[in-house]
């Protein structure tokens, strides 16, 4: 039941990794359209591909806080007087700080708030926004794939070799081992997250310390095999002293 169990897992991350993968060019495409777009020469009337600066007051800001399934969000409201409602993907470093009747200025973009910059300068996405979208969406991909593969492998494993416990202490050298490497990536895209650092970083530093993890795997899946990694292993065997 247990390898069942890590070869659900494996299924779930894969498909979960592969489909992020499959949105990393449109997310490209629309950050690349985003940064290229014109400022609009007046006040768009409809959706517009073009970008405009609207001044707003913050009525209500709430952070939302150990509520589950719950995102940090805001009601701006602009001279019309009409309410927007905006979420964000994390509370630094603009939503923090939100206080009512504050001004701030939002960044509209096809019609919706995609950025918020406050009176200092700094500047926040916003759910909508399409900054950061493909290094999430390359980090979910090597996070779940590179975890669902080694999850998969360690699975199948021992229910091809039943009764074998050193091939069962393997799998299991395995299946933690591709814990690591999605683990590693998640840790990877927070770091290039919080340092702002370009998309190409991730696989830059990611790479590098998955050969690492696919190298100890190996020893230890090998030594597993071995024998060297077995629990009560018999003590060898000494000879008695025969008496003079």
């Amino acid at each position: 039941m247990r390898s069942v169990m890590w070869v659900l897992l494996a299924v779930v991350a894969l498909g979960v990794g592969v489909a992020s993968a499959l949105q990393i060019r449109g997310a490209l495409e629309r950050e690349r359209e985003y940064r290229g777009a014109p400022a609009c020469a007046a006040v768009p009337v409809e959706a517009s591909g073009c970008v405009w600066e609207q001044e707003f007051t913050v009525r209500r800001a709430a952070l939302n806080r150990g509520e589950r399934s719950e995102s940090p969000e805001a009601e701006l409201v602009p001279p019309s007087g009409e309410p927007w409602e905006v979420t964000f993907l994390r509370t630094e470093p603009v939503m923090s700080e939100m206080q009512p009747d504050e001004k701030v200025v939002g960044v509209i973009w096809h019609g919706q708030v995609v950025e918020v910059r406050d009176a200092e300068g700094r500047r926040q996405q916003t759910s909508d926004g399409p900054v950061g979208w493909p290094e999430d969406r390359l980090g979910g991909a090597l996070a779940c794939t590179s975890f669902g593969m080694a999850a998969l492998a360690g699975g199948l494993w021992p229910l091809f070799a039943r009764g074998e416990p050193r091939h069962t202490t393997a799998a299991k050298m395995v299946r933690w081992h591709g814990v690591a490497l999605g683990g590693t990536a998640v840790l990877t895209l927070w770091a290039q997250a919080a340092n702002d650092w370009p998309f190409w970083a991730l696989p830059a530093i990611w790479g590098p310390l998955a050969l690492l993890i696919l190298a100890s795997m190996t020893a230890f899946a090998l030594g597993a095999l071995r024998g060297d990694l077995d629990d009560g292993a018999p003590a060898p065997f000494k000879p008695r002293p025969q008496p003079s």
